[in-house]
């Protein structure tokens, strides 16, 4: 500590965050402190990062979700990495994407995890998600999914998939049947979408779920 020892709310929250990291392998929101930590404001979490980042205990990502990184762990930091969050996709009715390029766009928002979040693989991404049609795999509408960048994958992996005739990129899983392909939602309320190969291409598959805590 920079001049001063830490709180014994400063060292509550240090505690919180570093279980929760161990636990889910992300940092925590500032929310997600209020709760855990049973802090009474937004602005008493804020007010205390703030110290801790200061006394160098923390550093603060302001652009990138959840970008809380601790600094003097003693019990062990895991290693985190930054990946880029590069839009959203529907795992619901396709939604549109302007091209199949856009995945190699600039990142509006970054996030950080722990780098055994990405299962050591080198081209990670990640991608907000929108709808419920996976809600029966865990991935509901406002998770954050983790993709491995690949162009192929195996019968009954989680793909983001691009449908090229309509333009429209979804979240489901994929098999092959025959002469044709069925992208499958996790939802028994919702109906596959059928459509041949050469109309999809795989722009990733999922390694990781961030889930979103209301």
């Amino acid at each position: 500590m920079t001049g001063r020892s830490p709180s014994l709310k400063q060292e509550r929250i240090l505690q919180f965050i570093r279980k929760f990291i161990d636990a889910r392998g992300y940092p925590p929101t500032v929310r997600d402190i209020l709760k855990g930590c049973k802090i009474s404001s937004t602005s008493v979490v804020a007010y205390n990062l703030a110290r801790l980042e200061v006394a160098g205990r923390i550093r603060r990502h302001a652009d990138i979700s959840r970008g809380i990184e601790l600094v003097a762990n003693r019990s062990g930091n895991r290693h985190t990495v930054t990946i880029p969050i590069v839009g959203e996709i529907a795992a619901g009715e396709p939604i549109p994407v302007p091209d199949s390029d856009v995945w190699e766009t600039v990142a509006a928002e970054e996030l950080v995890i722990t780098e055994d979040l990405t299962r050591n693989k080198q081209k990670v991404y990640a991608l907000k998600v929108r709808g419920n049609s996976m809600i029966d795999a865990l991935i509901k509408d406002g998770d954050i999914v983790v993709m491995e960048n690949v162009n192929s994958a195996d019968d009954g992996d989680m793909v983001a998939a691009w449908l090229k005739n309509e333009k429209e990129v979804t979240l489901k899983k994929l098999f092959r049947e025959n002469d044709r392909i069925r992208l499958e939602p996790a939802n028994a309320q919702l109906q596959p979408i059928y459509t041949t190969p050469d109309n999809v291409e795989v722009q990733g598959k999922v390694i990781t779920v961030i889930r979103h805590l209301a």
